[in-house]
Formats: C-alpha cells, sequence, structure tokens
C-alpha cells in the first residue's frame, strides 16, 4: 500500500528537507497485550436508549485482535450480540455476574463488578 499524505500522524509541515513523516501503519502495533492476571478490569451496567442494558466490560489493554477474540468468548458463552472496540466490550443484556464468573475462569483474576 503506498503511503500518502492523509495517513500522516503529528507534524504537518517541516522546513527540514531530511525530515521523514510518521505514517499511521508505522504506529499500529505498538499496543502490546498485558498478561491475563494483570489486567485490572471492571464490569458495568450501563441503561441504554430505550430502556435497555448493557454489560460493559472496561479497562482492557492490548491489541484489537485480543479483544475481539474476549469479546467474541463473552458473546458466545452469554448467547447475546455486542461490539468490542475502544478498550470495552459491550454485550447486550444484563450478565454481569456471568461474565465476572468467565473472565475470572479464563485468567483475568482481577476482575471486578463496579457500580450499584
Amino acid at each position: 500500500m503506498s503511503k500518502n499524505k492523509n495517513q500522516r500522524t503529528g507534524i504537518v509541515f517541516s522546513t527540514d528537507p531530511d525530515f521523514a513523516y510518521k505514517f499511521t501503519e508505522d504506529t499500529e502495533g505498538s499496543a502490546a497485550d498485558v498478561p491475563k492476571a494483570e489486567q485490572k478490569l471492571r464490569v458495568h451496567l450501563d441503561r441504554l436508549k430505550g430502556n435497555k442494558e448493557a454489560t460493559v466490560v472496561r479497562g482492557f489493554v492490548g491489541t484489537d485482535q485480543t479483544l475481539q477474540t474476549l469479546g467474541k468468548f463473552l458473546k458466545t458463552k452469554c448467547g447475546v450480540g455486542g461490539s468490542a472496540k475502544d478498550g470495552e466490550m459491550l454485550i447486550q443484556g444484563n450478565f454481569r455476574d456471568k461474565v465476572v464468573q468467565l473472565l475470572i475462569a479464563d485468567g483475568y483474576t482481577h476482575t471486578k463488578k463496579a457500580g450499584g
């Protein structure tokens, strides 16, 4: 893939003739996976539009691929839909207790329920 000006990050203009732009593909992969035992995940219950409930897991640190895999695992075990992006996993419905048990069983030992 060619590197065009839309993929540049940081500096917009430089007078230095030897300046090299940083491109977005150079910065990808910088987030390393933190071991499961060191992840501090918090499981919240949110009310969405239309008085619907959603279980939200926050605090995940790692790559998007690992986040997607964990989100798919939780959605499959709960039998519902949801999404996983920006370090958060959204599970449709009130599954806080089940999600906490699944995460602890999977090795995320610092997982807690948050909120009321």
